[in-house]
């Protein structure tokens, strides 16, 4: 007796993988209209495949919208916690349709499955009548008719459910079998029937056989349940061939189901690649991080790997159904992610660039006030300050950033080119003044006490002294060394010819002071007060500063010595003011 061939359950999401077809992109309003076109035809007519990419082709669209709706809703500084999306009246329309759709093909599956109960109910009629004709063993030759055409009203019936078909058919082999068994009548009609059976088994294999050099294993495999079928409305062969034609056929079902699995084990096995394959590069997006990215030239290298990432993504095949969906939806995320921040980036990167430019510009302003100025310590002073400040700014726009540099420089160079070119000009005075006060100082040398004139002396002196004072300066390392040489020849000279005034101007003061009585010497001497509490203040601060300046160098050397002298000075004036008011206190007291 034949034993019935099984064939393999085939997924449907691996046959839809291996059929599947690549379609223009459409819109929601597209899919939303050709769903409502499918909605409008009978159940029979809507074919599974086109509800379930116009579905997902849906699903991708809405998700690619709330993920920029979300990508939107961060970028303006909300919390990602907060998001939720905007209400979709088109996905309403879309689950409208998909609703009627699937009430109609529940309604449609609900009448097939009533339909192979009914058929299923017919067929078992059909064996127990062949059956109980099997069963009058003597009347048997004359049920030979009925049995064929119960035979091909069962092969009229149709489908009947899945789970019966297996066992139904074998008790309709073992009913027929056992009629023709027992059937003694007639027995060249029956051996003919054998042989146009074996032939068309026959045939059924050789058409099997040709599925093996199908290179297509999934046309071959549903050509296969297609063979197994009419196998099955063929009646019996003759008992001696039944095991041998029956072997045959299974063996190469059997090769071609091998086959069939193995296709499908080995492409499962590639989608567990493609799976790690995307799960290494989605790892590799969530290594970027965009918080450590703070210039043009990284974003632009992670951008590069970004794009790499996508390409190498497009390469790779699909992972199983399940992974896949997910896996794109973690690298599309992490991709919508790294541009969003990018943008953001190059957002505040911008802004804070015309800021810069802002700045910048009005350092600009500012040194074009002062290239033209001629106080030059001060202006000097000024610019290096905004050069120092220059260089604290960040960058401006590119566009921009050549010309406000140029700018700035034009009037910075200005300036100092004047000041070169008035330092240049002040050294030559200042040669020519050094020149000028050591004539004076060798002509104040000629003169002595041995002078026949004494008083034309001194006028040669005095007026010596008012030229010598009336000359600008003189290099500043030539100017302790001249001041000192100077300050000797006048020192000698009021030595030598008695010129101090301080006596003689003592002596003024003495008379006037004799001249003064009462209120006019209270004033006096409250006015002399007030002016040696402003010498002793003088004195005070320069002493004080005196202890801020470094003498080891050349400058500070110099300037001490200068201090010391005005020091000096003080003192006597404050000396000598303490004498007037000593006079003055002698008159009040006497």
């Amino acid at each position: 007796m034949e034993s019935q061939l099984q064939p393999l359950t085939t997924p449907e999401a691996a046959v839809n993988d291996v059929n599947q077809t690549k379609n223009a992109p459409l819109t929601k309003e597209d899919i939303i209209a050709r769903m409502a076109e499918l909605a409008e035809k009978d159940a029979a007519d809507i074919a599974r495949e086109d509800v379930n990419r116009l579905r997902v082709q849906f699903h991708n669209l809405r998700h690619d919208e709330v993920a920029a709706q979300k990508a939107e809703f961060i970028a303006a500084g909300n919390s990602e916690e907060a998001f939720a999306p905007a209400a979709d009246p088109a996905e309403e329309q879309f689950k409208a349709a998909y609703s009627v759709i699937k009430e109609k093909k529940a309604a449609l599956a609900a009448e097939q499955e009533a339909v192979r109960q009914e058929n299923l109910t017919k067929k078992n009629a059909i064996i127990a009548e062949i059956d109980s004709a099997s069963d009058d063993a003597d009347n048997v030759h004359l049920q030979l008719e009925r049995v064929r055409e119960l035979q091909t009203e069962f092969k009229a019936i149709g489908e009947v459910p899945a789970t019966e078909v297996s066992d139904l058919w074998k008790r309709y082999q073992l009913a027929t079998e056992k009629f023709y068994d027992q059937l003694k009548v007639n027995k060249d009609l029956r051996d003919l029937d054998f042989r146009k059976n074996l032939e068309s088994k026959t045939l059924i294999c050789e058409e099997a056989a040709r599925l093996n050099e199908e290179p297509d294993i999934v046309v071959a495999f549903r050509r296969l349940q297609d063979l197994h079928e009419k196998w099955r409305e063929i009646g019996p062969v003759a008992k001696e061939f039944r095991e041998e034609i029956w072997s045959k056929f299974k063996d190469i079902s059997a090769d071609i189901n091998k086959k069939y699995q193995a296709f499908f084990e080995e492409r499962k096995a590639v989608e567990r690649q493609n799976e790690q394959a995307k799960l290494a590069l989605i790892e590799k997006l969530e290594s970027l991080d965009t918080a450590s990215l703070n210039s043009f030239a990284a974003w632009d290298e992670a951008t590069k790997q970004v794009i790499a990432i996508q390409d190498e993504w497009k390469k790779l095949g699909y992972a199983s159904r399940k992974a896949n969906t997910q896996l794109y939806s973690r690298c599309r995320e992490l991709c919508d992610g790294f541009f969003a921040a990018k943008a953001a980036h190059f957002k505040e990167v911008k802004e804070e660039s015309a800021e810069n430019l802002a700045k910048k510009i009005s350092l600009c302003e500012q040194a074009e006030e002062l290239q033209d100025s001629t106080d030059w310590k001060k202006a000097s002073d000024a610019l290096i300050e905004l050069q120092a400040k220059w260089k604290t700014i960040g960058p401006a726009p590119k566009k921009q950033s050549d010309a406000v540099w140029n700018r700035f420089r034009a009037a910075c160079d200005k300036f100092f080119e004047s000041k070169k070119q008035n330092s240049n000009e002040r050294r030559s005075t200042e040669q020519a003044n050094l020149k000028a006060k050591r004539d004076i100082i060798a002509r104040l040398k000629e003169i002595n006490a041995e002078t026949p004139d004494r008083k034309e002396a001194i006028a040669t002196v005095r007026e010596l002294m008012k030229q010598y004072q009336g000359i600008g300066h003189v290099p500043f390392r030539d100017k302790d060394k001249l001041h000192d040489a100077y300050r000797a020849e006048v020192s000698r000279l009021h030595d030598e010819l008695d010129m101090s005034t301080a006596k003689a101007a003592m002596a003024a003061f003495e008379n006037d002071v004799n001249e003064l009585s009462g209120n006019d010497l209270g004033r006096q001497r409250e006015k002399l007060v007030r002016s040696l509490d402003m010498k002793k203040n003088e004195i005070k601060t320069f002493e004080n500063n005196l202890g801020f300046f470094n003498s080891r160098s050349k400058s500070g050397e110099a300037m001490v010595r200068d201090m010391e002298r005005r020091i000096s000075r003080l003192r006597d004036e404050q000396a000598n003011i303490e004498k007037k008011i000593q006079l003055i206190d002698a008159k009040l007291n006497a």
